[in-house]
């Protein structure tokens, strides 16, 4: 799915999550507003949810995930593949036009609707338009410098919204520590 909407990025390092995510809304070629949130925390502050894609479509995911953590006690793994599971078989659901991306302080996923639940294998994951470009920046972070995963969610997503069009500088970032 190309999603030409935002950019998320959640950052793994010692210990610590952090989520960032632009705060830009587009409507074709149209910037409509420059400081949506975009990234949330749920279960009492100990899970980190961020969107991208069209905002009903994310706010009803968010709503639907928010429901299997409950479900399922925090567990971040079942809620994951649950929701993949009712997002791709589920008439009204399979519509939906977002990815979402969420993380603990020891996993995290992008959940899309075809069913995928992707873990990455170094402490950095992506989505949106500017994902490839904030992923970029932040593998480069990790390898490269000492700075926290705080700092790296917010150069990564400075550098993303100085690339894409879709995405601005107007930075919100949530952390797990």
């Amino acid at each position: 799915m190309k999603v030409r909407s935002t950019t998320v990025l959640a950052v793994a390092r010692d210990g610590k999550v952090a989520m960032a995510a632009d705060g830009q809304v587009t409507m074709g070629e149209t910037v409509m507003k420059g400081n949506a949130r975009k990234v949330r925390t749920i279960y009492d502050g100990n899970i980190l949810v961020g969107f991208a894609g069209a905002t009903a479509d994310a706010f009803t995911l968010f709503e639907r995930f928010e429901a299997k953590v409950k479900e399922y006690a925090g567990d971040l793994t079942r809620s994951s593949v649950e929701l993949a599971k009712e997002w791709r078989t589920d008439r009204a659901l399979r519509r939906l036009e977002a990815l979402i991306l969420v993380a603990d302080r020891k996993k995290m996923f992008v959940i899309s609707g075809t069913g995928d639940v992707i873990e990455p294998d170094r402490g950095v994951l992506a989505i949106g338009s500017g994902g490839s470009y904030a992923s970029a920046a932040g593998r480069a972070y990790l390898d490269a410098s000492d700075l926290t995963a705080r700092e790296i969610a917010e150069r990564s997503l400075q550098i993303a919204g100085d690339i894409c069009i879709y995405t601005n500088t107007n930075v919100v970032v949530e952390e797990l520590e």
